[in-house]
Parts: structure tokens; C-alpha cells; sequence
């Protein structure tokens, strides 16, 4: 299911958009800074940037193909990082885990989700950060908001089930050398606190992936990027990295420097 929203208020530009475990949602803001005017014309031309040296080196041996015809472009083109290491900031407990059930199930899924950190590390460069300011992706340990909408035929609002985390992107202008800008994005992950250990761990993993550039999803449950919970959830499989890296090798506008923007 998609549902677009739109909003044309002189804001901050940036553009959101939400990836939910099971279901697909994509909430869509796009505004003008007072400031500026940003037009098509001024973004940045898509060129590609250099593979990471763990893509670069990632060869598959077994011929598993891959599912990028099934990653959606954005208007940047592809959702690829371009400096690394990629900062990743994780919800963090701040009591002991010894001093209730409470604490102890929030540091359980803290090393849960530092885990799958881990798995994606072999094959793009992260680095866990003590702050979320600054963070280029995000990770909140919050259930994401229910959402609801008008069922076309009924004409009745429906409230979607529950949902166990959603994925969202932002763009903004970074200052960079020589008082150029350039167009850079970053993520917000919300995973719900409510799952067993191992849902967990599958649920962070998929959603990473999406964070880290597979903007799509896989029609093999084999895949961590399947588009649906299954009972024996996949780890990372070679399609997942074969896919990665062909987003890799494309090109973005994502990290190059702003065209002329009128005041």
C-alpha cells in the first residue's frame, strides 16, 4: 500500500519517506527554503561514486543474482552513502541492566540491534556514535505511530495493524570546502521494544538495509530484504549484497555539490 502526502509550506526542503516491516507506506513533504528557491534544474547532476573497498572487493562466487530491479529510485536516483564510515547512533540504556525487567528487555535489544550492526559492517564501513546529533542514521527504540486511512470503496477509516518499525529519510544541504553545499541525506529508524530477541534481530536487519541503500524489497524469503516477516528469519544473504553493491555502482545525486540557487 503507498499513501502520499504533500505539503507546499516555505519550510526547511526535505523530503521523508517510510519503509514498514510487512507493509509499505511512503509519507512524501516537500517545501521551499525562505531562503532559497530550489529547482530541478539546480540539484545536482547523478554521477557515481567510488566503491567502499569491502563492495569493491565483494565477489559472488555461487551466480545468486540479485533483486535490484526491485529498489526504487527516489528523486536523488539511489540512496547511496558516500563517506564513510557511515555514523549510526543507537537508542542507549541509561540504567543498569540488573535493576528491573524493564532495563534488562532495553539492553537486550540495544545488543541486539548493535549486532546486526555488526553483520552490515562486513561489507560497508560503520561506526556507532554516543550521539544522535550528527548521526547519519538514527535508531529509536519507540513503536512507530499507528496510522489509519479511508478505505476507497467503504469510504470508512481503517486503522492499519500494528507495526513493528518504519524507516524514514530526510534530505538537507551540507557545508562543505570552499562554502559549497551539497546534497546529503540521513535516517530514522523506530524498531518496536515489543518483539522476542530474534524478531528483533531480523527486524534491524532489514530495516538497516533499507538505511543503508536497498530502498526496495526482495520476493525471495531467503533475502533479510523480504518483503514480510517469515518464522525462520534469513541473515544477509548474497543476493542482499549483490544488490547493494549494484546500488553502489549507480549514480546519485547525493554528495555532489549544488547548482546555482536563486535568493
Amino acid at each position: 500500500m503507498r499513501r502520499f502526502k504533500r505539503s507546499n509550506r516555505k519550510r526547511l526542503v526535505w523530503l521523508a519517506v517510510g519503509f514498514i516491516t510487512g507493509l509499505l507506506v511512503i509519507f512524501v513533504s516537500l517545501g521551499l527554503s525562505p531562503l532559497r528557491s530550489i529547482t530541478a534544474s539546480s540539484l545536482p547532476t547523478p554521477r557515481t561514486h567510488p566503491l567502499p573497498a569491502s563492495l569493491a572487493q565483494w565477489q559472488d562466487s555461487t551466480s545468486a543474482g540479485d533483486y535490484f530491479t526491485e529498489v526504487q529510485l527516489t528523486p536523488v536516483n539511489y540512496l547511496v552513502w558516500y563517506q564513510f564510515p557511515v555514523k549510526i547512533y543507537v537508542d542507549t540504556p541509561t540504567e543498569p541492566a540488573e535493576s528491573s525487567a524493564s532495563a534488562q528487555r532495553f539492553h537486550n535489544w540495544f545488543n541486539t540491534v548493535l549486532q546486526t550492526i555488526q553483520e552490515w559492517s562486513i561489507y560497508l564501513p560503520l561506526e556507532v556514535v554516543t550521539q544522535s546529533e550528527g548521526a547519519d542514521i538514527v535508531i529509536w527504540r519507540s513503536r512507530p505511530p499507528i496510522q489509519s486511512s479511508i478505505n476507497p470503496e467503504t469510504r470508512k477509516l481503517e486503522v492499519i495493524r500494528a507495526r513493528t518499525a518504519e524507516t524514514r529519510y530526510e534530505f538537507y544541504l551540507r557545508s562543505v570546502a570552499n562554502e559549497q553545499q551539497v546534497l546529503a541525506h540521513k535516517f530514522t529508524i523506530q524498531l518496536s521494544p515489543d518483539q522476542t530477541v530474534d524478531y528483533t534481530i531480523a527486524t534491524a536487519r532489514h530495516e538497516l538495509g533499507h538505511a543503508l541503500g536497498i530502498w526496495g524489497h526482495s520476493p525471495l524469503e531467503t533475502d533479510s530484504m523480504y518483503f514480510s516477516q517469515v518464522q525462520n528469519p534469513p541473515k544477509i544473504s548474497v543476493r542482499d549484497i549483490n544488490t547493494l553493491k549494484r546500488i553502489y555502482e549507480q549514480p546519485t545525486r547525493l554528495g555532489w555539490p549544488l547548482g546555482e540557487v536563486g535568493r
